[in-house]
């Protein structure tokens, strides 16, 4: 499939992000080699917006893949993320990156969590034998002073655009009234188990888009579902199109993940979904059990990277069940 059939959205800044891209989290950290060997691929499927972060430890593989493809850079869109650790050096964390890509700039450059991860040296007894600790809401560097330090890499001119990752309305309320540049982007986990209704239509407003990450749930939970499958079965696509349609047409862009040269291309390929098909889509978080986050880094305590969902914002339970 040509890059130039993938529909893009228009971003606050009016810079254009293809709304299907690939995200780069291989499940742990680094995987390096097959991190190069997928964007390898997908760049020969078409793809041109490639999604990672300073704490997948493969922005060297992905931004080779990228430099040895012959494409021009200028048809890329690049994302990569502040690291939970790099709060309190923004400006050393974003040049560690853009030196690990090595690449002239970044499309989009998030801050990938609100919580900062305390500095080594510095970490409290948390309860976990002294193991990782993150600064509070109200700790220095708060977010808020974190975006500060954001808004000044745009004058780099390394940096062409800004945005948060898994952010709330909550969060967001409190960073908006401090922004010179509101955020562009909110990449977010959101799928048909996890739609975010509310936070989209916050978002909407403020003109953030949203991203999926994990728009196939990681999880058999929906690829397996039935409506999903009556779906595929109509359109003679896979339920992973299904899923990436859904997301692409109610307006948010999507960062599915594939080794899979073949699965690569089909998720390039979206079909146009009626209302009746969006609404049978919408209705699945509506089921008793259904309404839930299908990710693995909720903790036993209620927390997440030591912020309750409370903190984050977050309508849940303990397990990411919405509560």
């Amino acid at each position: 499939m040509a890059s130039s059939s993938i529909p893009k959205f228009k971003l606050n800044n009016g810079a254009e992000m293809p709304a299907v891209g690939m995200g780069c989290w291989m499940g742990g950290f680094g995987e390096a080699d097959r991190a190069y060997e997928m964007c390898v691929k997908a760049v020969k499927c078409g793809y041109r917006h490639f999604d990672t972060a300073s704490g997948y430890g493969n922005e060297e593989a992905v931004g080779r893949a990228l430099r040895e493809s012959g494409v021009p850079r200028s048809e890329f869109f690049v994302t990569t993320k502040l690291p939970n650790a790099g709060h309190h050096r923004v400006r050393e964390s974003f040049e560690e990156s853009l030196a690990a890509l090595n690449l002239d700039y970044v499309d989009l450059y998030l801050i990938h969590w609100p919580q900062g991860e305390r500095p080594t040296g510095e970490q409290r007894n948390t309860g976990n034998l002294g193991g990782t600790s993150y600064f509070a809401p109200d700790e220095s560097p708060t977010f808020i002073e974190v975006w500060k330090e954001m808004e000044k890499l745009l004058a780099t001119g390394k940096v062409k655009t800004i945005g948060v990752s898994n952010f709330s309305v909550k969060n967001l309320s409190a960073l908006l009234p401090h922004c010179t540049v509101v955020p562009a982007v909110n990449q977010v986990e959101m799928h048909p188990c996890l739609p975010q209704n509310e936070l989209k239509a916050f978002c909407d407003e403020k003109g953030i888009l949203l991203t999926a990450y994990s728009p196939l749930g990681r999880h058999t939970t929906l690829m397996e579902y039935p409506a999903i499958n009556a779906l595929a079965a109509k359109f003679k696509a896979t339920p992973a199109q299904i899923l990436l349609s859904w997301g692409v047409q109610r307006g948010t862009s999507v960062i599915p993940k594939s080794e899979n040269a073949e699965r690569m291309a089909k998720n390039l390929q979206l079909v146009k979904l009626s209302d009746e098909d969006m609404q049978a889509i919408d209705a699945i978080h509506k089921v008793p059990g259904m309404h839930k986050s299908l990710l693995k880094y909720h903790s036993e305590d209620g927390k997440v990277m030591g912020w309750t969902y409370e903190q984050l914002g977050w309508p849940m339970k303990v397990g990411g069940v919405i509560s």
